[in-house]
């Protein structure tokens, strides 16, 4: 036997050697693009940490500049650092007017700060703290004599700079990590004087806040600078290592709002390039799985590939397309024979299965159909002829008469020359005929009115879908000397709503759920009758929908489809 080698096994190697080639191309390309992405990230990430820094730094920077516009615009506050007198009244007024004005704002504050009042007041309790030579741990406040700061170097550049409400590093505020925010605290009460000073005193490790997104391990250095002439160097953090090569670093600046502040963040080309190599690694790892994945699909492509595939996947597209007449052939003994062998039995299979359900469906819901209306008929019958009985027994002979006559026209529009459908039109008369029999029996007693578009009188109906409803009105609904029924129907798109209306005495919610269940004792059998008789024909969407109100009346809806069925279809 000659030996089969398909012809896709020989297309395999030029394949291999593109797919090699392809993945050196994307490799090479990949390392680039993800090594100038990894620096964009890298520079982004310390931009987005700058700029959060700043947002935290300006917040807490406008809440200590809030802090101190309180104190400096509150009347009752200026009034308590002037008071003069006893000691006892001067203690009243710190309790009441000084120290909860401090306090308050203090309780507010997100992190720990000081607050330093010194007065020009010699009358006021002196209060101080801790050492305040020692770092912030929890928030507190000082109220402390002019005498301790006129003759510091701060306080003498303060004032003679004449500027006022700004933030300065003095005293032990570089060597503690710290920055104040300095102003004066004026009396509106008479010429503008000077009644103290207001030192807040915040910790620069808080402002700046979390430092995760500078990783100062790395070399990146994180610095505070004031860009005023007499400014400078206000923070660092970090080691401040650089390349040799100053332009191998990266320098971002972030100037904070409504300061002299700036941030200055230097990164060093290591930090951006750090993932370089693990990142090579990985792209020639990926290659190499890729070049052993694709050389295996290669293979198995090379099999099942070909001419006889492509006839396999044509007949596959016909039986997605419902045709399950094609048949294959291959020669020669390969997988491509037995394929084909199992293929042809599936669809032969396959084609005997649909038929026999399709053709069972069909008989299925045909029997059903014809059951459901051979139940109805002899259960109309039934009430009637024990009606007639009823009449024959009191000798109303002549009742008895109309009401046959009645019954023998009713019967041959039923049987509809065994028709399953009828006109609207035919249905009525159905319906006038029952109506013409109980006449006979109650008279007077029953009003029938009927609302029916006139364009809809010849639509196709199933027949018996109108008389069970009209017979419970009778036979259930009646209370009372009279009872009124209204007939209405009319088109609503593509489909028709049929209406009987009754003024009778109407029924419970838990009577209407049980109606389309099954009979019971308020009746129910020709409503269920009806509504599976309607869903088997045309499917779940149509079908009844009963609304009543106890002591109120009934109205039964029927939805049906505008259908195209012929006189001639039998049941």
């Amino acid at each position: 036997m000659k030996k089969y080698i398909p012809f896709t096994y020989k297309m395999l190697i030029p394949y291999l050697i593109l797919v090699l080639l392809t993945d050196v191309i994307i490799g090479y390309t990949s390392y680039t693009m993800l090594i100038k992405s990894r620096t964009e990230m890298a520079e982004s990430n310390i931009r987005t940490g700058m700029e959060q820094a700043r947002n935290n730094i300006r917040y807490q920077m406008d809440e200590i500049q809030r802090m101190s516009d309180t104190l400096f615009s509150s009347l009752s506050f200026q009034r308590a650092l002037q008071t003069k007198g006893e000691p006892y009244d001067i203690y009243l007024t710190m309790l009441d007017q000084i120290v909860p004005q401090i306090t308050d704002p203090l309780k507010l504050f997100g992190n720990h700060i000081r607050l330093m009042l010194y007065t020009m007041n010699s009358d006021l309790n002196i209060v101080s703290g801790d050492n305040l030579e020692e770092p912030i741990k929890d928030s507190d406040y000082y109220i402390l004599p002019f005498e301790d700061i006129k003759d510091s170097v701060w306080y003498k550049e303060f004032k003679d700079s004449e500027r006022d409400n700004i933030w300065l590093q003095i005293d032990t505020d570089q060597r503690l990590g710290n920055i104040s925010h300095i102003r004066r605290l004026v009396s509106y009460s008479g010429n503008m004087t000077v009644i103290g000073y207001v030192r807040i005193t915040a910790s620069l490790d808080d402002l700046f806040g979390d430092f995760s997104t500078f990783p100062v391990e790395e070399g990146i250095t994180l610095r505070l600078v004031d860009t005023t002439p007499s400014g400078g160097l206000l923070y660092q953090r970090g080691t401040g290592k650089q390349e040799k090569e100053p332009s191998e670093n990266l320098v971002l600046h972030e100037p904070i709002p409504g300061t002299n502040f700036i941030i200055e963040t230097t990164v060093p080309k290591a930090y951006l390039t750090k993932d370089a190599g693990r990142l090579k690694e990985v792209i020639m790892a990926v290659c190499a799985i890729s070049f052993v994945g694709m050389a295996f699909i290669g293979y198995i492509v090379a099999r099942l590939s070909g001419r006889k595939m492509s006839r396999i996947v044509y007949l596959v597209r016909s039986f997605r397309d419902g045709n399950f007449q094609k048949r294959i052939r291959f020669s020669g003994n390969d997988e491509f024979v037995h394929i084909a062998d199992a293929f042809n039995d599936m669809a032969t299979n396959i084609q005997g299965l649909i038929n026999r359900v399709y053709v069972q469906g069909i008989q299925k819901k045909q029997a059903e159909l014809e059951a459901l209306q051979a139940q109805i008929n002899p259960h109309f019958l039934y009430n009637t002829l024990s009606t007639i009985s009823s009449l024959a027994n009191l000798g109303e002979t002549g009742k008895v008469t109309d009401m046959v006559q009645g019954l023998s026209r009713f019967y041959r529009l039923t049987l509809n020359q065994g028709n399953v459908f009828t006109a609207l039109e035919n249905e009525l008369k159905q319906v006038e005929t029952y109506l013409d029999i109980q006449r006979v029996k109650y008279a007077g007693a029953l009003s029938v009115y009927y609302d029916v578009d006139p364009d809809i009188m010849q639509v196709q109906v199933m027949k018996l879908i109108l008389q069970p409803f009209v017979e419970n009105s009778f036979k259930h609904a009646w209370f009372g000397e009279t009872i009124a029924i209204c007939i209405t129907g009319k088109r609503l798109g593509d489909q028709i709503e049929l209406k009987v209306i009754d003024t009778g005495i109407g029924m419970r919610p838990e009577t209407v759920d049980r109606l389309l269940v099954g009979p019971s004792q308020t009746g129910g059998y020709g409503v269920k009758n009806v509504n599976e008789r309607i869903k088997l024909r045309y499917g779940e969407k149509y079908g009844i929908h009963i609304a009543s109100i106890f002591g109120g009346g009934t109205t039964v809806r029927i939805l049906l489809p505008v259908t195209t069925e012929e006189n001639d279809d039998a049941e």
